[in-house]
């Protein structure tokens, strides 16, 4: 059976979005990857632009609305953000949970070159933090 992991943000727009686009590139295909946020927001084009640099393309991902109802059928959630985390309802003892405090690229403010730079910033740390899940994976303490 398909483990499952969702990656949840406030809006998912951009990080939660960013995430599911990573992890889909490089976790093991026994994963099941899905995303959604607190509110849905709709997809960041920014988030877009800083997938494509990398060659992902998450321009078919679709801002979704997490269901609570569903939450607990998750085996793993990661939230992206303190909104997230502190919105989530306490989660059954079935479900592990980690937090990945990042900052929203989303509401900063400036010109154009230096969002980009900002969004690229935070999926460099969504990269490097989903490679070291799949170390953990891999030594089956993730899912444990």
């Amino acid at each position: 059976m398909k483990k499952t992991l969702l990656f949840l943000c406030t809006g998912n727009s951009c990080r939660s979005q960013i995430a599911e686009g990573i992890a889909k590139k490089i976790l093991p295909n026994n994963i099941s990857i899905n995303s959604a946020g607190v509110e849905a927001h709709g997809i960041n084009p920014n988030a877009i632009k800083t997938m494509a640099e990398i060659d992902i393309d998450i321009s078919e991902q679709i801002s979704k609305k997490i269901n609570y109802n569903r939450l607990n059928e998750y085996d793993l959630i990661i939230t992206l953000c303190g909104d997230a985390n502190d919105n989530c309802p306490t989660l059954n003892k079935k479900n592990k949970h980690i937090h990945w405090n990042l900052i929203d690229p989303a509401k900063l403010i400036g010109d154009e070159k230096y969002i980009l730079s900002e969004f690229a910033k935070v999926r460099n740390q969504i990269f490097k933090n989903i490679k070291l899940l799949k170390k953990e994976i891999k030594n089956y303490e993730i899912f444990s």
